[in-house]
């Protein structure tokens, strides 16, 4: 008796601990910031969307840290049984509307209405990304659904033509541009294979609070409040080292930031402490 209950208590952890009860983590590829010295001309590129990343395993749509994402049935019907990579995007400067979108257990129809699943790419170990890309490309657009698309990707000979392509991104709206290498083959985790080409923008805030930090900063400034001269609030919490978070600037200075872009409500998105302005 006393071996069957250690019997069944060892199939029960089996069971509960087993890849199909745990939480699966998506091996997904993540970018690094590009060098404007490096050559174009082995990469694909295209247009950076400011959606939230999501996986398609084969059977449901998952964020990138493995969460299910509770799409209609109708929004997913039509995706195949294969791995795809994407940006879920409802138009440009509409990321917190999405984000708040994936995070309901019981889905808005009304609202994913307005979502397309954009791929990038269709993960395979075994393929190059330029192979890659003219699969998953024949694949997506037989699909018979208008939320599934593919986002094109563009061959570019010299920066020239890539800084053109960027600026013509920026004019409407967009965030950046993305260069896959077109000979790489699919590697989890940050690498050199894909790369981003983001703007930084330089503005000012004046600090009217001190957030306490948590963690290995406590006891030290967690983070700056502050106020631009619209009048928008928000927080700064990194590109301090640990000198300045022991005597942060004064409430009542100005400091420089550095950021890439703003909500639609007019806050900056990453925003990083740069220096504080010269009082004199």
């Amino acid at each position: 008796m006393k071996h069957n209950i250690i019997w069944l208590i060892a199939i029960f952890f089996i069971i509960l601990t087993s890849p199909l009860n745990a939480k699966q983590t998506p091996h997904v590829q993540l970018a690094k910031v590009y060098a404007q010295q490096q050559p174009v001309n082995h990469y694909l590129v295209s247009e950076k969307y400011d959606g939230v990343r999501a996986v398609w395993d084969g059977k449901q749509l998952k964020t990138r840290k493995g969460n299910i994402i509770h799409a209609p049935h109708w929004f997913t019907a039509a995706l195949p049984n294969r791995w795809l990579d994407g940006e879920l995007w409802a138009g440009y400067n509409n990321f917190a509307f999405v984000s708040s979108l994936i995070r309901r257990k019981v889905p808005n129809h009304e609202n994913w209405q307005q979502v397309e699943y954009l791929i990038f790419d269709a993960p395979d170990l075994s393929q190059p990304f330029e192979m890659r890309y003219q699969t998953y490309k024949t694949l997506i657009e037989s699909l018979p659904s208008m939320h599934i698309k593919v986002i094109e990707q563009h061959h570019f000979e010299s920066k020239s033509e890539l800084d053109l392509f960027y600026q013509k991104v920026l004019a409407r709206g967009g965030e950046g541009v993305i260069l896959h290498d077109k000979a790489a083959k699919h590697q989890s985790g940050r690498t050199a294979h894909v790369l981003k080409y983001k703007p930084k923008f330089d503005a000012e805030a004046v600090v009217i609070a001190h957030l306490p930090g948590k963690g290995k900063y406590k006891g030290m400034m967690g983070a700056l409040k502050v106020r631009m001269s619209s009048g928008v609030e928000f927080n700064i919490g990194t590109g301090f080292s640990d000198a300045q978070r022991k005597s942060p600037p004064p409430i009542g200075s100005t400091v420089t930031f550095q950021y890439q872009g703003k909500t639609k409500y007019g806050k900056p998105r990453f925003a990083s402490f740069l220096r504080m302005r010269d009082q004199l």
